[in-house]
């Protein structure tokens, strides 16, 4: 009986299979941890700070290049700085069954959200297409939750609804309600980058968040040089500093760095947590605008400001609750569950 008493408490089934254990930096040990918990929402922050440069930055390419030959050359150059990264670490090849979502993740971040919002900005200011996308938090959680399987509280939800109303407010009060063929392809660059962020969520649990996007990247490469090929040759170059910095920042910045740490920030605090940070993600590129480029910045924004961030406060308050219920039902204890 002893020996049995000694065997019981010691949990040998959650380490028993390696193969099973996800990535150290996985949400498994991150929801009820809370020093994993600070660090995940620490590195999805710096995403959200690497995405909220993305718009300037385009603007600026676009004073030297034409939109197709942006998109392309952003993504060889990530794709080579990618590739260079995963060949010094002698990453071995992703297993097969990661490879489809790895092409949901260059399909969405790689190639059509990159192609989109620089078509929508070449008729949208940037600070316009910072609020529509403002809508990718939620349509993120909606569909993190489908695809993975998370479940976040009611309260989460309604912080949630209420962050995207003061974005939908804020949009409406800058465009004045009228909807233009910017802001189509702004809605379809929301779809297909949150399906992008949930598939490379995902993944970021079973890998590290680096070889995620770094392999999606490589595997749009073949893709990105011909476009380069075809696309160079019909779009002239007027290089100059401003669009060779934003073409670097774009590249490097935004596509590799920012998704990198966003992955890896997704993947300790969940899909649907992560993705409500980026509603402070339009009102930084509002300032960025502002001091880059000189768009005027509304008087609505600091109070659509504060607003967003009682919102964001919520959900990760709520998001913290929802992660230790998830983390008790998935260990198959007989224990109470966790209070939010």
């Amino acid at each position: 009986m002893r020996a049995q008493d000694s065997a019981t408490p010691s949990s040998a089934i959650a380490v028993a299979d390696p193969a099973a254990t996800p990535h150290p930096t996985s949400a498994a040990t991150s929801p009820a941890d809370p020093p994993a918990g600070r660090s995940g929402t620490v590195l999805a922050g710096l995403g959200v700070m690497a995405f909220s440069l993305t718009f300037p930055a385009t603007a600026w390419g676009l004073e030297s290049f034409g939109p197709w030959s942006l998109v392309a050359l952003r993504s060889v150059l990530a794709a080579l700085v990618a590739g260079g990264v995963l060949l010094a670490a002698r990453v071995p090849l992703p297993a097969r069954r990661h490879r489809a979502g790895l092409a949901v993740v260059g399909g969405g971040v790689v190639v059509g959200f990159p192609l989109l919002t620089t078509l929508a900005l070449q008729t949208s200011t940037t600070s316009h297409a910072a609020v529509v996308v403002g809508l990718l938090p939620l349509t993120t959680a909606v569909l993190g939750s489908l695809r993975t399987g998370e479940r976040p509280s009611r309260a989460f939800w309604i912080a949630a609804l209420a962050g995207a109303a003061v974005v939908i407010a804020f949009t409406v009060q800058q465009s004045g309600g009228a909807l233009t063929t910017g802001d189509l392809y702004l809605f379809g660059a929301l779809l297909v980058c949150a399906a992008g962020y949930t598939e490379g969520g995902r993944l970021a649990r079973v890998m590290p968040g680096w070889q995620v996007i770094g392999w999606a990247l490589v595997l749009c490469l073949p893709l990105a040089v011909a476009g380069s090929l075809v696309a160079l040759p019909l779009e002239p170059v007027h290089l100059n500093a401003h669009g060779v910095l934003g073409l670097v920042w774009v590249a490097a910045g935004s596509t590799f760095l920012g998704l990198y740490v966003w992955y890896r920030g997704m993947a300790a605090i969940g899909v649907a947590r992560a993705s409500q940070l980026q509603l402070a993600q339009p009102l930084l590129t509002l300032v960025w605008s502002f001091f880059l480029l000189g768009e005027e910045l509304s008087a609505a924004a600091p109070v659509a400001a504060v607003a967003v961030l009682v919102c964001i406060a919520a959900t990760q308050r709520a998001g913290r609750g929802a992660g230790r219920r998830s983390r008790t039902v998935r260990s198959g204890r007989e224990s109470p569950p966790a209070r939010s």
